[in-house]
């Protein structure tokens, strides 16, 4: 585990990462806040191009838990059925949605506590809600996001909840609303798991990793 940067070197980072993207946006498609639920909940083990391949007709007949219902769990399957575990993702979905209606009125609930007692939502899914959704400096910390992490010495940490708690600690409080994002996007496209792209990294003279492909 790579060990912890300073301070102004984390300001640094993130105030590059802010010139260079000063709006970074989450790159599942959505049009309120439960088809921001649904999105997330199927994208698990899958790539948000794949979940937005598959939710483009999708949302617009059913963009509301009510809407998801009448259209069903096997109409459901039909539409996202390329998407990996695909009827389990839509028995929760359904689920989810029945919850939504019967408890909250059909809308979705804006605690995290509430968020994960939905059937397919988990601790990074409420958080990518909450962030995305009602702009709350939540950290939803995916693979990408703790790769990153560890490699840069940003936020270090065996598991995800430690570089969550990493992430709400090291990074100053004016970056967090985004930090999410530009960390995601980075580990995505730049910081790649097998061949990361060091010698076109904006932070490449800040980092911590110590295998930079140069």
């Amino acid at each position: 585990m790579a060990k912890q940067l300073d301070y102004h070197t984390i300001r640094e980072i993130f105030t590059r990462f802010q010139a260079a993207e000063p709006a970074p946006r989450g790159e599942l498609d959505h049009v309120n806040a439960y088809t921001l639920v649904v999105a997330v909940a199927l994208s698990a083990q899958a790539t948000d191009a794949g979940v937005n391949r598959a939710t483009a007709a999708l949302f617009k007949i059913a963009d509301t838990p009510q809407k998801m219902l009448d259209l069903g769990e096997q109409a459901l399957i039909d539409h996202i059925k390329t998407i990996g575990l695909f009827r389990n993702k839509a028995s929760n979905v359904i689920k989810l949605s029945r919850i939504l209606v019967e408890h909250y009125g059909g809308e979705v609930p804006n605690s995290r506590a509430a968020l994960e007692s939905l059937p397919g939502v988990g601790r990074k899914t409420a958080n990518v809600v909450l962030n995305m959704w009602w702009r709350h400096p939540a950290q939803a910390v995916d693979t990408h996001i703790f790769r990153f992490g560890n490699r840069s010495g940003v936020c270090p940490g065996k598991d995800v909840v430690a570089v969550e708690r990493a992430i709400e600690d090291n990074i100053p409080v004016d970056f967090q609303l985004h930090a999410h994002h530009w960390m995601i996007l980075h580990g995505r496209y730049v910081c790649k798991a097998r061949k990361p792209m060091c010698s076109n990294c904006l932070i490449r003279d800040l980092c911590m990793f110590e295998d930079k492909n140069l």
